[in-house]
């Protein structure tokens, strides 16, 4: 049980998850609007008391077809709770399933994609967003198709494919949609949701990153006392705003344990150390174990391989400066909530335990610490604002994402030190040119790959024979898919050139243009 369980519940909204691929989305944009809410596997409803004081449910899509008998059911104590529920595709589908409805398999009027619904009757749900006879788009992926709606339901939208597009029991605040709301592709869908977490279900919208400082603050102090906590931090934005925050809560009680792999960008560890020992005055332990790394990486190509001996080199160092802090009793990790959220199979029940993402590794095992994980219940962009409350620098707060292994997966082939240096070079001159152009905050990730591939050319009267560079920058909004950034083809130019001219070993540029899929977006 998470440390805010010690205060008194939250009041927020409880997302009973189906399997759909969107139930993260649908969490996002209820936070966005200001109001706290925990996804909750459907036969795991129960997790959320205690912490969390549901005054409304939602109902997420799934793969599931409510027809079938093993399909997911909502549990039946979820309509006595007295609160507002609002189903979205295959919820509204179970909902009407459970509640005297009728849903038909394999209708010819399946709709996916974009699609049209007409409003046709006036709801709290609508209002000052959709009017009466409006046709609106929205963005629809169901087959099955509800043929009657429960007792009590009226329909309020209707489409094609779908004649209870939308359905509403006002007298008990239950509604159900057919299409996606939380998907961008349904352009007033957000507004929608608004409506029936504000309009209909009360909330005042005042969850902001202020309070959740203040609060995961009082939660810490309460968890750790007065203990030491051990913190290992890699420079990224989870693990440093997790410092700050840890620090403002207990000072000197936190000592930050910085592994230098050897395998950072350009400055990197100088920066870190800068940053968190001379700026913020952390307790900061600096170990400089690049040799370590390097040595044990010798001769290794693999990616998965790279990988582990990264992985579990990291813990032999971390192990080592940790428990020299014999008073140690909290470990500190940069979690966030995707890493804890079970994933629901199609055929119902949780399909993997909660996720095993330890920032470094089986340390809570082997050390035998307690963890705090203060950043567990944010997402991403959420960790990125709570960083802008804490003052931490844009430079930090806003950076792409960078890769645990660090460069090792960003140099196909062997890893050496002089191709290290050569790969770091180049990337700094890529990060600096496309900071120069105003187009750095319009990317989700940027950076370099040294090929293993040499290539003939010619460097004024000199023929060289020298390794070939990438370039890879995708747009993107959380990493599950990624379209390949238009870079204009002068800065592309001015780019090369640079590289080519002010870095040894490289005589030659290209420019990574796959998208993912069916490319991933690192390279191994």
């Amino acid at each position: 049980m998470r440390e805010l369980s010690q205060q008194a519940a939250r009041d927020g909204v409880l997302i009973v998850d189906f399997g759909s691929q969107f139930t993260q989305l649908i969490a996002r944009r209820v936070r966005e609007s200001g109001v706290y809410c925990e996804i909750v596997p459907f036969d795991r409803t129960g997790d959320a008391d205690g912490r969390l004081n549901a005054r409304a449910i939602i109902l997420s899509g799934g793969p599931a077809s409510v027809t079938e008998s093993e399909a997911p059911r909502v549990p039946a104590g979820i309509w006595d709770r007295g609160v507002p529920v609002l189903g979205i595709c295959y919820g509204e589908q179970a909902m009407c399933d459970a509640l005297g409805g009728a849903v038909e398999p394999g209708h010819t009027g399946g709709e996916f994609g974009r699609a049209h619904v007409e409003v046709i009757g006036q709801s709290r749900l609508f209002e000052g967003v959709w009017s009466l006879g409006q046709s609106a788009e929205v963005w629809m992926s169901h087959g099955d198709r509800v043929t009657a709606i429960p007792p009590g339901f009226r329909p309020i939208a209707i489409s094609q494919g779908a004649p209870f597009a939308a359905i509403a029991d006002e007298a008990r605040d239950f509604y159900g949609v057919q299409f996606h709301l939380e998907v961008a592709h349904t352009p007033q869908g957000a507004a929608l949701l608004r409506n029936f977490t504000h309009r209909i279900a009360g909330f005042a919208g005042d969850w902001t990153m202020a309070s959740f400082k203040d609060e995961a603050i009082r939660a810490i102090r309460a968890q750790v006392g007065d203990a030491r906590v051990i913190c290992g931090l890699s420079g990224g934005v989870d693990s440093s705003v997790a410092a700050v925050l840890i620090h403002e809560a207990i000072g000197d009680q936190l000592t930050c344990v910085f592994v230098d792999t050897g395998l950072l960008r350009q400055d990197e560890a100088d920066e870190v150390v800068r940053l968190f020992r001379g700026h913020y005055n952390i307790p900061l332990v600096h170990r400089d174990a690049a040799d370590l790394f390097l040595g044990r990486l010798e001769g290794i190509t693999d990616p998965e391989q790279k990988r582990k001996v990264i992985g579990a080199t990291f813990i032999d160092v971390f192990d080592e400066e940790a428990s020299k802090f014999t008073d140690a009793r909290f470990l500190a990790q940069g979690t966030l909530y995707p890493d804890v959220v079970e994933s629901v199979s199609a055929r119902g029940g949780p399909s993997a335990t909660i996720k095993s993402h330890h920032n470094v590794g089986g340390l809570p095992e082997r050390m035998k610490l307690k963890l705090v994980e203060p950043l567990r219940e944010l997402f991403k962009d959420e960790v990125r604002a709570l960083g802008r409350e804490l003052g931490l620098p844009s430079t930090l707060v806003d950076r792409h994402p960078f890769p645990g292994p660090g460069l090792a997966i960003r140099m196909p082939g062997t890893i050496t030190k002089p191709r290290l240096d050569v790969l770091r070079k180049a990337d700094a001159i890529l990060i600096e040119e496309i900071r120069a152009a105003g187009l750095y905050h319009e990317i989700w990730q940027l950076f370099a790959v040294l090929l293993p591939v040499r290539t003939v050319g010619v460097m004024g009267d000199f023929r060289t024979y020298d390794e070939v560079l990438a370039l890879r920058a995708v747009t993107s909004t959380d990493g599950m898919t990624a379209d390949v950034y238009p870079m204009p083809h002068t800065l592309l130019g001015r780019i090369a050139t640079r590289i080519v001219n002010e870095v040894k070993g490289i005589n030659r540029v290209v420019y990574d243009i796959t998208s993912k899929p069916p490319g991933t977006i690192e390279w191994e």
